[in-house]
């Protein structure tokens, strides 16, 4: 018993014994009403690890007491697929239910994995529930994520922390035989980062680091992960530590950091094209004009990642990392965008577009102007023509900034000013 983790020990038996996630386990819920009814679509449960979403795939098999297999995104392979299919269909009898299809890190299969899928979710043979961590939006095929309803689960808050925490010292009896003295639980709750499943390895840990009494404050869970750090690592603990490190280094043009922390991220068995589209976004975000290049190279990155995956994946990732980590920087164009979405949110005027430059495809909309006097600007000298284009009241309202730092955008700014005669 004292082998088994206490995640496990306390998994939920009931959905009334779910803590967490109340827009969809609550009253009225939607996956009340799929108890209820019996009535279960094919859906793919999308948020953060430790969040309860293999636990709640069980439950509404158990309650609903259908055949239940599953498969790892990891392991398993289109053979692996077609078998499992095999036998959800002979599982079927006349008009009962399909049996479900559970499949962990959904967004870890490739295309042809997940084609081996489609026929048999559109033929009802399996009722099919996906998990992931990563938007299905990128990651699931459109034939099969337009077959499934998509459900977010949020990490938990302070208030179901404390929950599991207190259910786990009332109901678990191997704690309840150590005696479990809790001062302090701000560190225990944010190394947790809302994961249950962290919570409640860093109790194991802590109960395996003492005997006797288990003492649980801001110091003993900070000293027991400090020494247990391999194993605190193994379990994921320091996942987004170690991402912001790596997207810090790499805003900061230090490229030794940068790839340290990208070996200890593919190390740790995290998802490359995670990686690759975080440096997508940072090619646009923190490079962005200084070298536009580096958008082309991150996006070619992206798509080399998912054709050939790991070991091989490593070397585009560098490579990667280390061009955007020695690039010059620049965020104004993602300051002007926020700069403009800032505005257009918190400007109550309905402003019209300009009339000569708005389109006019039907003969009344010509009659009322629209379109007049508008300068086709390919037909001037230069490809520019000194036209108004921003609305009335918005005239030399400036958004983008250049970065007069860095070369490229610096010629930028040099063009603008030179066309606009100082309107920007």
């Amino acid at each position: 018993m004292s082998n088994i983790p206490l995640a496990e020990r306390l998994r939920p038996q009931t959905i009334d014994d779910y803590i967490g996630q109340s827009h969809l386990v609550g009253k009225g819920g939607v996956f009340r009403r799929f108890l209820e009814t019996g009535n279960v679509p094919s859906f793919i449960l999308w948020g953060p690890p430790g969040v309860g979403k293999t636990t709640l795939a069980k439950l509404v098999a158990s309650q609903l007491n259908r055949p239940f297999f599953t498969l790892s995104a990891v392991s398993s392979g289109v053979k692996e697929v077609r078998e499992v299919i095999e036998k959800a269909k002979k599982q079927r009898f006349f008009d009962s239910p399909s049996p479900f299809l559970f499949i962990d890190e959904i967004h870890r299969f490739n295309k042809s994995q997940q084609d081996s899928l489609l026929g048999a979710v559109e033929q009802g043979i399996v009722t099919l529930i996906g998990a992931t961590t990563e938007n299905p939006s990128f990651e699931v095929i459109s034939p099969l994520l337009s077959r499934c309803q998509v459900y977010v689960l949020k990490a938990m808050d302070d208030n179901d922390l404390q929950t599991l925490l207190d259910r786990a010292i009332r109901n678990d009896t191997l704690l309840a035989s150590r005696h479990v003295k809790v001062e302090e639980t701000e560190a225990l709750f944010r190394f947790s980062g809302g994961d249950a499943r962290k919570l409640l390895n860093i109790i194991d840990i802590l109960a395996a680091s003492t005997e006797g009494e288990i003492t649980i404050s801001d110091q003993t869970v900070t000293e027991c992960l400090q020494q247990n750090i391999a194993l605190y690592d193994k379990n994921g603990e320091q996942h987004y530590d170690v991402i912001s490190a790596f997207i810090k280094s790499v805003r900061g043009s230090d490229p030794n950091a940068a790839i340290y922390y990208l070996a200890r991220m593919l190390a740790g068995g995290e998802e490359p094209r995670f990686i690759a589209r975080r440096l997508v976004v940072l090619a646009s975000e923190d490079i962005g004009l200084a070298n536009p290049n580096a958008l082309l190279l991150a996006n070619a990155c992206f798509d080399t990642v998912h054709k050939i995956g790991m070991p091989e994946a490593r070397i585009p990732l560098a490579e990667t990392t280390i061009y955007l980590a020695t690039s010059p920087k620049s965020n104004s164009a993602y300051m002007a965008i926020n700069r403009a979405l800032q505005f257009v949110n918190n400007d109550t005027t309905n402003r019209p577009v300009p009339l000569q430059i708005r389109n006019a495809p039907t003969k009344l909309m010509k009659e009322l102007d629209y379109g007049k006097d508008y300068k086709y600007a390919h037909d001037y000298e230069g490809s520019f023509v000194n036209l108004e284009f921003m609305p009335e009241g918005l005239i030399g309202k400036r958004f983008y900034e250049p970065n007069r730092q860095n070369p490229s955008e610096a010629k930028i700014a040099e063009r603008i000013q030179t066309l606009w005669k100082g309107k920007y």
